[in-house]
């Protein structure tokens, strides 16, 4: 009787009940999720590494900025997209759908011939990776109860582990070919895309088979339009108020239309209702509210963390991109370390708020070392102990927060959730890697005219000004006319390209050396104390106890509860 009245497409393939899925069944879609994953992480480390030739190629250099935040404006836009459209649709045919885009804005990406061009095809780009995270961390509260996340983390954080050290040792093999089969060599940056994506689709389309009961409800156009013209001018502002100078006209237009667009959100958003793209019930949810502000403090931190270190071992200890990306291996193996071992206590314990705690400690403690221990010539092994501490930081902190979450709200507002923390985790990224540039580069001239006066006075910098074989060598020309002209170093130069420095006798490459480090240090400080202001809010945070059940199985719940219900008013109506 069953089979004859099965829907269709219902094969023994598909799962037969919600939430009994068994530890293989997970791992098959956990195989699909991290393939998207795994292309979102890697295309950013890749582009990071490769963008100066890029925009050396195609003439753009002063416009490079546009295609990261192109790519970062509608990424963010479209992040809140997928969590709602998935939870009252599903979560495959969008998830499918970022991938397919993804893959083509990546295909368009290599037929750039400016930099305009190049902008506008990481916007869409942008659109399919919007939903390539979000969706893939709401389907895993889907699937696993939050319990059990702990046996699942590290294949989740290997995905990021392994972007991060392949994105640029491949962004900088590619980017340094002239032409690999006739193609330029950074064109292949984003066309290594393309093949990952085609195997990504090919595997979710036939793995991620989860059940779901179709929600008709209107979808929330004037919340994505409003939302738009909130965070579009912020984010522009953000990624260009260094250059426009932040009390331009343009920067204030941005500000003000940016302060409309969020008050008009909030209106459309209570207006609109349960059908909201972020309704706003969730925020009278005390850890969904704290923890949307706690992703944003964290986003700045750790962005400024993981911004400046790269800029001190490439600018200051002169490594290649790719050498700092290998060398940036502890702090790696610091998040992992701390996620997996987290993830394991609070399987056995349920508890999981001390980890945040410690993690903002941490993360508070290696910025302050960064501050007051490291110079332009600490030991570089000094320097990868507290990159370790602070992804010991990080690892306490980033997945925690998202199983806080998840398992604060209810399981029909699984997607939307997921989807608004990683979405608040870019705003505070975004907000602090304009932040902390802008503080960076306003400072260095400064400290580097500093460090050249303090040079001045000792032997060793005298030698060098009289050392005929500094003199004869071009490399060193540039910094001895300049120090002719003003009399101490300036940055004028260093601000646009600052790879000569590693061409640079040693003796005149220090002062540039050491007000770089000097500059780091303010940057770090401000990193520390916005992350202490992190670990002051968790305190507050109330530790709810973590369901035993995956989100499948607390939706089937509900709907078997609402069915019984029904079934019984029915039965008092039967005369």
């Amino acid at each position: 009787m069953s089979t004859a009245t099965s829907p269709p497409g219902a094969e023994a393939k598909a799962i037969p009940a919600p939430g009994t899925l068994s530890h293989r069944q997970i791992l098959t879609i956990l195989s699909g999720l991290m393939l998207g994953m795994f292309l979102a992480a890697l295309d950013q480390t890749i582009v990071s590494t490769s963008i100066r030739t890029i925009a050396d190629d195609l003439h753009g250099l002063s416009q490079q900025a546009w295609a990261t935040t192109a790519y970062l404006i509608t990424s963010t836009i479209a992040t809140p997209l997928y969590g709602k459209l998935s939870d009252l649709h599903g979560r495959k045919p969008y998830y499918l759908a970022a991938i397919s885009i993804f893959v083509a804005g990546s295909v368009l990406c290599t037929f750039s011939t400016s930099m305009t061009e190049l902008a506008a095809f990481r916007a869409v780009q942008g659109l399919g990776a919007g939903g390539l995270m979000s969706l893939a961390l709401a389907i895993i509260g889907d699937i696993v109860p939050p319990r059990e996340r702990a046996r699942y983390q590290g294949y989740m954080l290997g995905t990021f582990a392994t972007s991060s050290v392949a994105g640029p040792l491949i962004g900088g093999a590619l980017a340094g070919q002239a032409h690999l089969l006739g193609i330029t060599g950074w064109r292949w940056v984003f066309l290594v895309n393309v093949p990952i994506g085609i195997i990504a689709l090919f595997v979710v389309a036939k793995v991620l088979n989860i059940p779901h009961t179709r929600r008709d409800h209107r979808i929330d156009w004037w919340g994505a339009l409003t939302i738009s013209l909130g965070v579009v001018p912020l984010l522009l502002v953000a990624e260009q108020g260094r250059e426009w100078g932040w009390d331009s006209s343009r920067s204030i237009a941005c500000y003000a239309i940016g302060a409309v667009g969020i008050i008009a959100w909030i209106f459309v958003e209570r207006w609109i209702g349960d059908d909201a793209l972020i309704p706003m019930r969730l925020f009278r949810n005390g850890t969904f509210s704290k923890t949307s502000l706690l992703s944003v403090l964290i986003g700045m931190g750790m962005f400024g963390g993981m911004l400046m270190i790269p800029q001190y071992l490439q600018i200051v200890k002169g490594a290649s991109p790719t050498k700092s990306g290998l060398e940036m291996l502890p702090l790696m193996a610091g998040m992992m370390i701390a996620s997996i071992a987290s993830g394991q206590i609070t399987a056995k314990t349920g508890r999981y708020k001390i980890f945040p705690i410690i993690g903002t400690a941490l993360m508070v403690a290696a910025m302050l070392l960064f501050h007051f221990r490291v110079q332009w010539d600490t030991p570089l092994w000094q320097t990868m102990v507290y990159m370790l501490v602070f992804g010991l930081g990080l690892g306490g902190c980033m997945q925690t927060l998202v199983l806080a979450v998840q398992n604060a709200v209810p399981p029909r507002d699984m997607g939307v959730a997921t989807a608004s923390s990683t979405f608040f985790r870019q705003m505070g990224a975004t907000a602090g890697t304009a932040i902390f540039l802008s503080v960076l580069f306003s400072t260095v001239g400064d400290k580097i005219s500093s460090a050249f006066r303090s040079a001045a006075s000792t032997e060793r910098f005298q030698a060098a000004l009289h050392d005929p074989a500094v003199l004869r060598d071009p490399a060193n020309k540039p910094v001895l006319d300049m120090l002719k002209h003003t009399g101490n170093g300036s940055s004028s130069g260093v601000l646009s390209d600052s790879s000569f420095i590693q061409h640079l006798d040693p003796r005149l490459a220090e002062p540039f050396k050491r007000g770089f480090a000097d500059s780091m240090h303010t940057v770090f400080l401000m990193g520390a104390i916005v992350v202490a202001l992190a670990f002051l809010l968790m305190w507050f945070i109330k530790e709810v106890p973590l369901r035993q059940i995956s989100g499948l199985q607390a939706r089937a719940q509900v709907e078997a509860e609402a069915d019984g219900t029904a079934g019984a008013a029915d039965g008092e109506q039967t005369p």
